[in-house]
This record gives C-alpha cells, sequence and structure tokens, in this order.
C-alpha cells in the first residue's frame, strides 16, 4: 500500500508538472476559440433541442438549447472531430478548424440507420467508424438498456463476432472470433482493467451500470496497447460528463425473476465554467439462478457493490479527469457435486470431504452468501490529461489498480482464503499527436505497466508470486486522400518478467500449506522454482479505407499481435479452487505472434444496411489447455477430486466473418440480422491427420440472431421513444471440438427467444420523467448449455440415469426496470 500511495503522489506530481507546463505560455501556445451554431432538422428547418454535440478529442459535450443553438466556450485551436447526435436522426462527424470565433451550422436528417459513429478506441484521433480500416463495433448506450443482462460483458455477447465465457451469471470474459482470456485486452475509459484475467471464472470487475457505450476492437490490436490485445479490446466507456452549465444524473432499479436479481444505481454529476465531477454507488444482489432441468444451482448467487468518482478541469490548455473507482464482490463458487440418486445438489461441510448432504430449499432460495464463496474487491484510480502545445496535442495518462482476490474453499475454517491474490499494477500510456498537415495525422507514443503479485497468505497456491515490467514505444500514421484513408504503424515491445521459488510446509495449528520462509535445505521441495525471462517482439498494421459513395465502402486490414505467455500458462501448478482442475504450466513457452487480415464491405441506405466483414488469423506458439490422461488411459489424478490439465502450444488459423443486415422499410420498423461463423484449426504436428485434436478447444459455435423492433411515440399518452420487441436468437451444434483426452465434448444446437417492450413517460415540457423497461430472456425455457459454459463439465457422475451431464444455463429470465433521469440548467455566472 505504500508503493501505491507513492504512486498516487507520483501521478498528482506528473499531472501538475505538465499542467504547469501546458500552461505556462498561454500567448503562445493558446488562443481563445468559439464553437457555436444551430441544430436543425434539414428539411423542415425546425430547430433540434436536445441535440448532443460532442468533441471527443477533448471530451467535451453541450446540448443544443430550444431554439437549437449550441456554443463551446474557451476551446484550443486546432482542427477536431465533432459529432452531432439526436434520436431518429442520422448522426453527423464533421471535421472543424476551429481558430477564432467559428459558426458551424448542422443539419440532421432523419434515418433509422446508424452506421456513422465515432470511436475513440486505438486510433490516433476520434475517427468515423466508416473511415477506419480496423474492424471495429460500437454498442450504444440504447443497445445496453435495451437488452437484458446481468454484467457488463454479458450485455455485448450478441454482438456479431463477440461471445463470452461463461461460469454463472454473474463471472463473463469477452471471446472475440474465438480467442479471449489474456488475448484480449478489457479497458476501462482507455486504461487497461488488470485483475487477474489468467483465471477461467475470474470475471472483469467493472459496474455494468456505469457503461454508457462499448467500442471493441475485432482483431491484433497490439499497435496501441502491446501484450494481451493480440485478439482484440474491449473498451468500456463509462458515462461521459455532463454539459457544459447543467446537472444530470440517474436512479436506476432493476429486478430479476430468475435468480430474483435485485439491482440499482444512482448517479449525479455536473459541469460549470470548466470544472467538472460525478459520483455513482450502484449494487446488485441476486440467489441461485435456475432452469428447468437443474432446478436452483447450488453456488450461482452472488453480492456486489460499486462507487466511483472523478474530478475535471477543462480550459483551452486541454483537459485533466481524475477517476477513482471501486468493485466489491462477493461471489458463489459452483462445484456441480449432486446426490447421485435425486441430482439434486449437494454441498461440502467437511475438510475431508466424505459426506455431503443435500442443500435444502430455504438454502437455495436464499440472498446469504455461502461459505464456499469468492471475494473480489478492485481498486482503480488513474488520471486522463489531453494537454494543448500549439497545435499538437499530448495526452499522459496514469493510473494504478491494486486486485485482492480471497476464494475461500474451506468449509471449516471458512475464515481463512485458499487462494488468496494480491496483485498491485502500475500504468502508463504517453501520446503526442502532431497537428493534420496535408489530410497526416501522426502520433508517437509509449505505454506499458509495472506490476506486483502476491500469493503468500493463502493455503493453495497454483502460481507464484511475480514482478513484471512492460514497455512499447510505437508510432501512428493515417493519410486521407479524397474517399480513400490509409492508416497504419509499428510496435515494440518488451516484457520483462520473473517469479520467486515458493516453499511450503503444513501449518501446526490448521494443518493447511503456508509459505516456508526458513532455511532452504536440498531436502525441501518447492512449489514453484525461480524463473526469469524477458519476452519481446514486433506488431503492427497497414489498412486502408475506399469510400466508394456515400451509401459504399470497402475495407482491407492486415494486423500482425504479439502476447507474451502469462502467469498462468508459464507457472501454474496446483489446484485452483472452484474450477475443478489441477493446472500444470509450461515455461519453455515462446511468445504467440498472430497475422490476421481482414476484408469488409459496407452499404448504406435510407432503407437498409450490410456488413459483411471476413477474417483469416494465423498463430504461431498458440498456448491451449489440454486433459492429461493417465498410461491406463484414464483421467491422470495428482489431487483426488481434481481433473489434471497441462498447458500446450502449437500453430493455429483460424477464419470466419460477420454478416449483419438491418433492414428499414419504415422508420419505425427494424428488421435486424446477424450471423458469426469462426472455424479454429489445430496445425500442431500430426493434429491435422486426427480427428480429435484437428480443431482448437472452446471454439463458439455457429451464431445469429434476428430481431424484429417497432419504435414508436404517442403523444396524447405522454410516451416517447417507445419499443417493442421480439428477438431470435439460433446456435448451431458445435461439433467441431477438441475431443481427445476428454478435453472437450461437442454440444447440441438450440434456439432461444426473446422479447422486450419499453420507452419513456414525458411531462408536459416533453422531458422524460422515468424510463420503464420490460426484457424477457428465454421465453420458452429452453434447456440448453452454451459451449463456452464452463459449467457444462462440473459433473460428477458422467453418464448418469437422465442422459444429461454438467449444468445447464439459465432458464426463463424477465426483467423490469426503472430509470428516473435527472437534469438541471446550472445559473450562469
Amino acid at each position: 500500500m505504500k508503493k501505491a500511495m507513492k504512486f498516487f503522489s507520483l501521478l498528482l506530481c506528473v499531472n501538475i508538472f505538465s499542467f504547469i507546463i501546458a500552461t505556462a505560455k498561454p500567448v503562445v501556445f493558446f488562443g481563445d476559440e468559439t464553437l457555436k451554431g444551430v441544430v436543425t432538422d434539414n428539411k423542415t428547418h425546425q430547430p433540434l433541442r436536445g441535440a448532443a454535440i460532442l468533441i471527443p478529442d477533448l471530451k467535451l459535450g453541450v446540448a443544443a438549447d430550444s431554439l437549437g443553438h449550441y456554443e463551446f466556450k474557451k476551446l484550443p485551436a486546432g482542427t477536431f472531430l465533432v459529432e452531432v447526435k439526436f434520436e431518429g436522426y442520422k448522426s453527423i462527424a464533421k471535421n472543424v478548424l476551429i481558430r477564432g470565433d467559428v459558426n458551424q451550422d448542422f443539419q440532421l436528417e432523419e434515418s433509422a440507420t446508424e452506421i456513422s459513429e465515432v470511436v475513440v478506441t486505438g486510433t490516433s484521433k476520434a475517427t468515423q467508424i466508416k473511415r477506419n480500416p480496423v474492424p471495429i463495433v460500437t454498442v450504444s448506450h440504447d443497445y445496453l438498456t435495451s437488452n437484458l443482462s446481468t454484467n457488463a460483458i454479458d450485455a455485448i455477447a450478441k454482438v456479431p463476432g463477440i461471445r463470452a465465457v461463461t461460469t454463472g451469471p454473474n463471472v463473463s470474459k469477452p471471446f472475440i472470433r474465438g480467442l479471449g482470456y489474456n488475448r484480449i485486452l478489457t479497458l476501462y475509459d482507455g486504461i487497461r482493467q488488470e485483475g487477474q484475467q489468467w483465471g477461467d471464472e475470474h470475471g472483469i470487475e467493472v459496474d455494468a451500470y456505469a457503461i454508457d457505450k462499448v467500442e471493441v476492437i475485432k482483431g491484433p490490436a497490439s499497435l496501441s496497447y502491446g501484450s494481451d490485445a493480440l485478439a482484440g479490446v474491449v473498451n468500456l466507456i463509462p458515462v461521459p460528463s455532463a454539459p457544459e452549465g447543467k446537472m444530470i444524473g440517474n436512479v436506476t432499479m432493476e429486478y430479476q425473476t430468475n435468480n430474483k436479481y435485485l439491482g440499482g444505481s444512482a448517479m449525479l454529476g455536473a459541469a460549470k465554467n470548466g470544472f467538472e465531477w460525478s459520483g455513482r454507488i450502484s449494487h446488485k444482489q441476486a440467489t441461485n439462478y435456475q432452469n428447468k432441468y437443474d432446478g436452483r444451482v447450488y453456488g450461482t448467487g452472488f453480492s456486489e457493490t460499486d462507487a466511483n468518482a472523478s474530478l475535471g478541469l477543462h480550459g483551452k490548455w486541454g483537459y485533466s479527469h481524475l477517476n477513482l473507482v471501486l468493485f466489491d464482490n462477493l461471489q458463489e463458487i459452483p462445484d456441480g457435486s449432486r446426490d447421485s440418486a435425486t441430482r439434486a445438489f449437494t454441498k461440502q461441510i467437511t475438510e475431508a470431504d466424505t459426506l455431503r448432504p443435500i442443500v435444502p430449499a430455504s438454502e437455495l432460495n436464499s440472498y446469504s452468501i455461502n461459505t464456499i464463496h469468492q471475494h473480489v474487491q478492485h481498486y482503480r484510480a488513474f488520471l486522463n490529461n489531453n494537454f494543448i502545445i500549439g497545435n499538437d496535442r499530448l495526452d499522459v495518462n496514469l493510473g494504478f489498480q491494486r486486485s485482492v482476490r480471497r476464494e475461500y474453499s474451506h468449509p471449516v475454517l471458512s475464515t481463512i482464503p485458499g487462494l488468496f491474490l494480491q496483485l498491485n499494477s502500475y500504468t502508463y500510456d504517453v501520446k503526442y499527436h502532431f497537428a493534420e498537415k496535408n489530410n497526416w495525422n501522426a502520433s508517437i507514443g509509449i505505454n506499458g505497466m509495472y506490476q506486483e503479485n502476491h500469493v503468500e497468505k493463502g493455503t493453495d497456491f497454483i502460481i507464484p508470486s511475480y514482478k513484471q515490467f512492460d514497455f512499447g514505444p510505437f508510432a501512428l500514421l493515417k493519410k486521407s486522400i479524397g474517399k480513400l484513408d490509409i492508416a497504419g504503424g509499428l510496435r515494440y515491445d518488451i516484457r520483462s518478467f520473473n517469479n520467486n521459488a515458493l516453499y511450503t510446509k503444513p501449518d501446526p495449528v490448521t494443518g493447511f500449506d503456508k509459505v516456508y520462509y526458513g532455511p532452504v535445505t536440498a531436502a525441501d521441495t518447492a512449489v514453484f522454482n525461480k524463473y526469469s525471462h524477458t519476452f519481446s517482439g514486433f506488431s503492427g498494421s497497414i489498412g486502408a479505407t475506399y469510400n466508394f459513395s456515400e451509401q459504399f465502402s470497402v475495407k482491407f486490414n492486415l494486423a500482425r499481435g504479439f502476447r507474451a505467455p502469462n502467469i498462468a500458462e508459464i507457472s501454474a501448478n496446483g489446484v485452483h479452487p472452484g474450477t475443478n482442475i489441477y493446472q500444470i504450466g509450461n515455461d519453455q513457452f515462446q511468445p504467440e505472434f498472430s497475422l490476421q487480415q481482414d476484408l469488409g464491405f459496407v452499404y448504406s441506405s435510407k432503407y437498409a444496411v450490410i456488413q459483411l466483414n471476413l477474417f483469416n488469423n494465423s498463430i504461431s506458439n498458440y498456448i491451449y489447455n489440454q486433459k492429461l490422461l493417465a498410461a491406463n488411459g484414464q483421467d491422470s489424478v495428482i489431487v483426488t477430486g481434481n481433473q489434471t490439465f497441462k498447458y500446450q502450444s502449437g500453430k493455429a488459423d483460424l477464419y470466419g466473418g460477420e454478416l449483419s443486415v438491418d433492414l428499414h422499410p419504415v422508420k419505425a420498423l427494424h428488421f435486424e440480422n446477424s450471423l458469426s461463423i469462426v472455424y479454429a484449426q489445430n496445425k500442431s504436428a500430426g493434429s491435422k491427420d486426427a480427428d480429435s485434436t484437428r480443431y482448437l478447444p472452446f471454439i463458439p459455435p455457429v451464431h445469429g440472431v434476428s430481431e424484429l423492433r417497432f419504435d414508436f411515440d404517442i403523444k396524447n399518452a405522454g410516451i416517447k421513444h417507445g419499443f417493442a420487441k421480439v428477438q431470435a436468437e439460433y446456435y448451431a451444434a458445435q461439433n467441431r471440438v477438441f475431443t481427445a483426452y476428454g478435453t472437450e465434448t461437442a454440444t447440441p444446437g438450440y434456439a432461444l427467444l426473446n422479447a422486450g417492450l419499453g420507452g419513456s413517460l414525458v411531462n408536459r415540457r416533453g422531458n422524460p420523467w422515468v424510463s420503464i423497461y420490460i426484457l424477457g430472456n428465454n421465453l420458452l425455457n429452453t434447456g440448453y448449455q452454451d459451449h463456452l459454459s464452463r459449467l457444462k463439465y462440473f459433473e460428477p457422475y458422467p453418464g448418469n440415469f437422465t442422459g444429461r451431464n454438467g449444468i445447464y444455463n439459465m432458464g426463463r429470465n424477465i426483467s423490469f426496470k426503472l430509470s428516473f433521469p435527472i437534469s438541471y440548467s446550472l445559473k450562469k455566472s
């Protein structure tokens, strides 16, 4: 903690020093620019009250008044992308030269289609998706609120090309085009999320209620972010600051029927005269979820509390934001144990675990957290800074994160954690953006992190304590030539990694293993040996987009990704509580390198949006988990009751794509369809000749979504932005599986029926005072197992009398949600 405080003090010092440099000579470096204008309907020329006008690179936004007027004051000079959005209209994104007093009016066109989103992830400056060659998708706030989910990753798992590996309803990790875990870098507001990503059942420590939109890069993004972005990036972007001169807020309440989920969140923020602040507190809890075959699934309840606060300053010198975030989750751990005769769930009550009673109905329905559970705490403090230096910009983003994970696996001595991990991460990201010249945009930068992980306070040791330091310089370049946009860059990564040796001996009081610090003799056995290694490599990308017209464009991108092996893949040697697995690593692994080609086509008109994205990804030194068998062909057992897995490596090819067809015959009617396909082959020596090892493990099946939605306003009833929708979600059978050694089994296909109804009630002035959502998933209560659900393999009695193995996914679930917006204009000073 002392190191954390020192680092946080350093953050403040760097921030103050940068601010002094940036503001020391305002006459030389800055003007006192303004941008103002009117936002109107392009046909009726009526003002669009409430339209949002945004400058993403400056993190500034204002709302148009009743006459459609907007105004930004005290802006820096330069060329910035300005985005204008209004419900039911096609967004506009335009580069505006701001020098002196600038008047810029915007006329919006009514449209039901929307593909002109502006993105900030992985780019040198805010860019329209249609002009960006990198395959990227945005998930809007409207999508997040009108689809039922229980966590931030599940909320995007229906988006084409994106899935999630799950361990119950509150533990999800993103998968992009068949790849996940440490191959995907999750960001929170552009800052890398550092928890214990190597763990299968370790979710992403983020408050779902705080997320306003999500940007997803589908493919190697190591160029901007370094190792762990080989398969892509998920950037969870929180609710933005209030527009200048406004106080905004929201109170949300939610109930879900399946697991009696109770959730709520309250947020308030304001901005005035360049100073802004905001705060949020959220809580959600649930009991065990249920389905038609298993009843209530013991060990899947949770209780999560989250909070965040931010302070910001904006001026003609740029901006500076300080963010503080807290995540605290009590998460039960299912183990799948059952009574052999009745299939009822049982629970562990003694350390020897020789007798397991059936879990009573009262406990299955209780909100109380079981003795066997995880306690995950995540603390985050980070500074986002953007300083204007002449016509250039300097980004300085510094952060500290502390992840504390306790996994309580001892039923009698329940206050002693089995796994106790403490991870401190210090991240840095510095970018210098040169002023645009002759349509050239260039940026250079360096980012990385220093990380310490400590495991000594537990009784179970699956990984050792370790330290690592990442260092990666990079350069980005973009050129626009009429209808052609070309973008690319290079990066070199260095990761210095070392872990300590670790010796254990039994604790004379508890009998559990504990770390042994005394003199080591030749007779002592190390659980982990000392290991040091430096991983390095080049990554890069080059791509182009050609907009043949406003309606049709073609994209191509070629990218090379880099990923260093994670701690578990290198050093794991022990039982991981909550997984039923004894995991073994391999310290001979080399970094993974990928080469991915992307080809995309986009057609957009008033009545249809059609997008086709194709990819091919070849990976060398691909690391995957494989079950070990003993010489007799049975499961290899090192610790009784746990299967044994060992990481392997080889070559892999993944290819496929996504097709989406959104039809809008009339403005109010939306018929949206998507199809995602990923095929993956194991190209390791000999694997292509054997059916059991030909494919890579845990690749999502063909996935499709069809949704019919009707949007409506009923003025007489005071209803605005109403919608009614029905959605069919279908999954093909996944028979292309890694069956060798019992690692994986095939999964039958299935279909789910979902639906939703919602809208806002408005007052006499037309302002919404409450939004109401009724959303339902799996309305037919279909019994199914998702191919990426880890609970599918939690089965103590395979081949039992029911003909079904493992735990099934959630049954019918209906959500009732109320959201009360808050909006006030602050008096002008």
